[in-house]
């Protein structure tokens, strides 16, 4: 294809985009306006009260708790700034060794692998798992990770040669309806007798746009079912949801989750991914998963400061005030009628709706006018017709701060009733 047609048709694509309000641009932030803070401060105080950032996934704040900060000085100057290679090469350290062993005894499972990214190692174990027969079986509202993972496996000749066997790349049932989960796993097709392909269920343990959960014993007992495995992507549950904050491994029948994923970039407050499951799947992963086997590993000094983010997690206190700050936000939202979703309940992720994608794009522009900084999502990220700001809540948001969140929304709702009648409640 010739250069200029090539250009011609990127060109015509961002034209599309711009046309249907889906342009997305690189907007950079000067600064943090999140103090650097410690759990006493947070504790004896309300919060941070120059914290207005509603878009930020730092759910504990702590990518500016002092512990964590200091951790992360004095492992660079152990190890320096970077790992220097990949993991199987010498990217490895003890202090990576020592995250990953102390993360899995919290999970009371056998390994934790540790990853680059949460999109590799989506992608990572999907691609390794595919290739020993699996077929995912994927609620239809996750991750592009996930789809990324699944998609990439396979070459066009190997797609083709599958679809002509009447087997099967992947199968995605509706979101948390486990009747239609059965369903697919019922009619997965098997390529032969001599080479069975099973059911890889896989979910998550909160989702990232709505802010509600799966069942995990219903997953679960699917899998069973099935008699094949079972993986949930856990990056936002992790460090804030469930009795103990682990996420999914609070959950009823955890111990027969096969995989877990999750992100360093959410609650931990830094970046880097874990997959966290037994010694079989852990050592094909080691030997396999080219995510991993090619990736330079994240610094060692970033693995002291994510143990150190690891202990005051277990501590628990800023998760008590993540849920205060949660439930102010879901009180302020329904006393002004707006669109909230009733499984977000003691979620930090408050999304509220609005539908079309011009609206949530001025309704963000008006809050960021008023030094609020929220974005609008759109689609490919959410289904057409659902666009909505997503609000995160974090324990660096004071009351105050939430209460002139809410007190800036009724203001630009009163002077667009267009805007008012998309994401309130009638």
């Amino acid at each position: 294809m010739p250069q200029q047609t090539i250009r011609n048709q990127l060109a015509n694509k961002l034209a599309a985009k711009q046309e249907r309000s889906l342009l997305r641009s690189l907007l950079a932030r000067t600064h943090t306006d999140a103090p650097t803070v410690s759990a006493g401060q947070l504790n004896n105080a309300t919060g941070a009260p120059a914290y207005r950032n509603f878009s930020s996934n730092d759910y504990l704040g702590l990518s500016q708790h002092a512990e964590v900060i200091a951790a992360f000085q004095s492992g660079i100057q152990r190890w320096g700034v970077g790992a220097g290679a990949s993991p199987l090469v010498t990217g490895y350290t003890e202090a990576h060794a020592a995250l990953a062993e102390a993360l899995a005894a919290w999970f009371g499972v056998e390994r934790v692998i540790l990853f680059s990214s949460g999109f590799s190692a989506n992608a990572g174990v999907l691609h390794t798992l595919r290739a020993a027969g699996a077929v995912p079986v994927i609620d239809k509202l996750c991750h592009a990770s996930i789809y990324d993972g699944v998609r990439g496996y396979l070459g066009t000749a190997e797609r083709a040669n599958k679809a002509k066997q009447g087997s099967s790349e992947f199968l995605r049932f509706l979101h948390n309806d486990y009747t239609d989960l059965q369903r697919q796993v019922d009619n997965l097709a098997f390529a032969s007798e001599d080479e069975q392909e099973h059911a890889l269920i896989v979910s998550e343990g909160l989702f990232s746009m709505d802010g509600d959960g799966a069942d995990v014993a219903a997953l679960v007992a699917a899998k069973k079912r099935a008699n094949g495995l079972l993986m949930l992507d856990d990056a936002h549950g992790i460090g804030v949801m469930g009795q103990h904050y682990r996420g999914v491994f609070d959950a009823p029948g955890s111990k027969a989750i096969d995989v877990v994923t999750g992100t360093f970039g959410k609650a931990f407050g830094m970046g880097g991914a874990f997959i966290a499951t037994d010694h079989l799947i852990a050592d094909s992963l080691v030997n396999d998963c080219r995510h991993l086997i090619y990736s330079t590993a994240f610094p060692p000094a970033q693995a002291e400061a994510l143990l150190a983010a690891l202990k005051v997690i277990q501590r628990g206190d800023l998760q008590a005030i993540l849920q205060q700050r949660v439930q102010q936000f879901r009180q302020l939202a329904a006393e002004q009628g707006l669109r909230i979703s009733a499984a977000a309940a003691n979620a930090p992720i408050q999304p509220i709706a609005i539908g079309v994608n011009e609206l949530a794009l001025r309704f963000s522009k008006a809050l960021a006018e008023q030094g609020l900084q929220a974005i609008a999502i759109r689609p490919p990220t959410v289904p057409n017709g659902t666009a909505r700001i997503r609000f995160t809540l974090s324990a660096l948001h004071s009351e105050q701060v939430i209460s002139e969140l809410f007190a800036a929304i009724a203001d630009i709702l009163a002077v667009d009733k267009e805007l008012a009648d998309a994401c309130t409640v009638r």
